[in-house]
């Protein structure tokens, strides 16, 4: 169910305020704590800071490293399009010194939540701040599909037409789905080179909540970036003289990293993971699939892959794991996995299929 209505929203805030309050009025300390929460840190204790998924924990955490205690709102192995806001969460944002979040629609609950916040010390951080958007338009890009080439001029020409976005009747069909991301495509994490504006975002946000560690946090910073440059040019690399160009994936997730590397997603599904894709769309795609000889059907982790497994099994392909990374499984945590890592499953994912 969507988290959109304000009611519902402001009884969560109020039984968070209220919470939050008994909390106080247990013992004097108490009081201190909550008031110790919303200040500023110091040299001497740490930033509460609270993100809203596992991409901006991974992020947020390398920034930082032991100045802060990074929390994520949405447990990794969970679908954060399934995720709602408790009161205790938004009574833990209340209280936090930065809130990281990716922002462009990812996080739909995001803009009521922070009207509800009274903490006017709290550093807001949107992560993909200054980055251009794509509007909703790739969830239609297997329409296209027919015009589709793996010769690089035309495949620039793809990504700038689905940069742009188009108002077609699909469109209005993705919004009878209760997690959708306000018209716009949220997943600039998935291009290496976006992460790194993300990472800067981020950041500034934790030098402004505590200045004194500005030169640690840009140290942190630097290091992480340079993996991610490295992860960055290791993609233009493998995917330069691929011999082909166009890759078919469960959901429209990867514009950024296609439109970044010169590649063409051409998506089962919408930005929403749970959208189902009509009829229409599969016999589009299964066409596009077997005009072009495509081998390896793509899906993801935490959502079924029956719809990829469909396609693969009607035009005899396989499938594989192209990862969103929008959590991790349960297996990726235990095998300590991280978002570089799965990058890198993906990049080798990719030089397969681009090359059959």
């Amino acid at each position: 169910m969507k988290f959109g209505k304000t009611s519902a929203l402001g009884l969560m805030f109020s039984l968070a305020l209220v919470a939050t309050g008994c909390g106080q009025k247990t013992t004097a300390s108490n009081s201190d704590q909550a008031a110790a929460a919303s200040t500023p840190a110091t040299s001497e204790q740490k930033l509460n800071v609270e993100v809203s998924f596992y991409p901006m924990y991974e992020f947020t955490k390398n920034v930082a490293g032991d100045l802060a205690d990074v929390h994520t709102l949405i447990p990794p192995a969970m679908e954060p399009h399934d995720w709602e806001p408790t009161p205790q969460d938004i009574a833990s944002i209340e209280k936090a010194d930065v809130l990281v979040y990716n922002g462009a629609g990812m996080e739909s609950w995001m803009d009521q939540v922070k009207d509800s916040l009274s903490n006017s010390k709290l550093v807001q951080v949107e992560a993909s701040q200054g980055i251009t958007i794509h509007k909703g338009g790739e969830e239609e890009e297997h329409d296209h599909a027919d015009k589709a080439t793996t010769t690089e001029e035309h495949d620039h020409a793809d990504n700038a037409t689905a940069k742009e976005g188009h108002d077609h009747d699909d469109a209005a069909a993705g919004e009878e789905h209760d997690h959708d991301h306000g018209g716009l495509d949220p997943h600039v994490w998935l291009s290496p080179a976006l992460a790194i504006k993300e990472v800067r975002n981020i950041e500034a946000g934790l030098a402004k909540a505590a200045p004194q560690h500005a030169d640690q946090f840009k140290q942190n910073a630097d290091a992480y970036i340079a993996k991610l440059e490295a992860l960055d040019q290791d993609f233009r690399v493998a995917v330069k003289n691929s011999k082909r160009k166009d890759f078919i994936t469960q959901h429209a997730a990867f514009a950024y990293l296609a439109e970044e590397y010169g590649l063409q997603q051409v998506p089962i599904a919408g930005l929403s993971p749970e959208q189902e894709p009509s009829a229409a769309q599969m016999a589009s795609v299964i066409d596009f699939a077997k005009e072009h000889k495509v081998k390896t059907i793509f899906f993801e982790t935490l959502v079924s892959s029956k719809v990829s497994e469909t396609i693969a099994q009607e035009i005899g392909a396989k499938t594989a794991v192209l990862n969103p990374i929008e959590g991790l499984t349960e297996d990726e945590v235990k095998a300590g996995k991280d978002y570089i890592r799965v990058m890198r499953e993906n990049l080798e994912a990719l030089k397969l299929a681009l090359n059959e």
